[in-house]
Parts: C-alpha cells; structure tokens; sequence
C-alpha cells in the first residue's frame, strides 16, 4: 500500500462538516502531526473550536480569517477582500512545508461564489507538497474540487433540533 497526502471534502447541507474536521484535526495532534487549521466565513464570535484548539498551540495552528457568514453580509466587496487575504494565508501555509495537514473549513463558499481565483486555488490544490492532507469543508463543493480530491462525504441533513425551535446549544452547534 502505498501512502501519499489526501484531499479531504466534508460538504452537503447536513451538520457535522466542521467537527468532522476538527475530530480529524485532534486525531492529527494526537499523532504528532503539525496542522493549520483556517476558518474562512466564521466570524470572530466565541465558540467552543477556538476554545478547544487554544490549547494545543504546539501541534495547531488555528486561524479565523472572516467577516461571518457571508450570505448575511452587509459588505460582499469587504467580504471578498477578507477571503482573498485568507486565501493567501491558506496558500502560504500549503506551500510552506511547516504541516502535514491543512484544514480550510468553510472554503467551498470562497469557490462556488467566486471570492477568489477558482483556476488558482485548484491548480495550488493540485500541485501541493506530496504528502501534505489537505480537509476541505462547506456546502456546495464546486464539481471541479469534487473530481481533484481523494475522499469526499456528502453531510445529509436528515432531522434538526432547529426546526423544531431548539435554539443552538453551547458543545453542539458553537
């Protein structure tokens, strides 16, 4: 068998895209494993990731770069400049050999509303470090990503606390 480093994609319109790649982020840790973690559309509001990942500051590096969720925004050019800057930040840290896995949470939005280059961001996607794992989260996967990665999960949502009134609880939605 042989091993080499993954695209990873968590998308569909069920929950659980972003915790299924911080489970992956911790599992990393675990192992010893140097990730970037970067969320790209999370505003800077207090929720239990930051909390979590704050303390394992030796093994990852977690960054929010956003300005909240963009379908709500108020500033769509604001916006598109916070995800070119991120998007910056992501490249750098997937060319610069410091990791073995890099998660960009949220980074399906970024292509499929055309924030930044989509021929760019594909062609660093493809042309990353050998073994570097790259986790790629969000709704609406472009077909293009869907056809360069190596493992992609379709979240289904099936039932929700929501939609029946549940407000979003501290440990599972934020």
């Amino acid at each position: 068998m042989k091993k080499k480093g993954l695209i990873l994609i968590f998308t569909g319109h069920g929950k659980g895209k972003t915790t299924a790649a911080l489970g992956m982020t911790m599992r990393a840790a675990g192992h010893g494993l140097k990730t970037c973690f970067i969320q790209f559309i999370k505003g800077n509001w207090q929720y239990g990731e930051i909390e979590a990942m704050a303390r394992f500051k030796e093994e990852i590096d977690f960054y929010v770069i956003g300005r909240g969720f963009t379908w709500k925004s108020d500033d769509l050019e604001k916006d598109k400049a916070v995800a070119r800057e991120a998007w910056a930040k992501a490249r750098e840290a997937i060319l610069s050999g410091r990791y073995q896995t890099v998660v960009l949470d949220e980074f399906t939005y970024l292509l499929s509303y055309g924030m930044i280059d989509k021929a760019e961001a594909l062609t660093v996607l493809r042309n990353k470090p050998a073994g570097l794992h790259i986790c790629i989260t969000g709704r609406n996967a472009i077909p293009e990503l869907v056809a360069l990665a190596d493992l992609v999960t379709e979240m289904q949502a099936v039932k929700h606390p929501l939609k029946q009134g549940v407000k979003a609880q501290k440990g599972i939605e934020f």
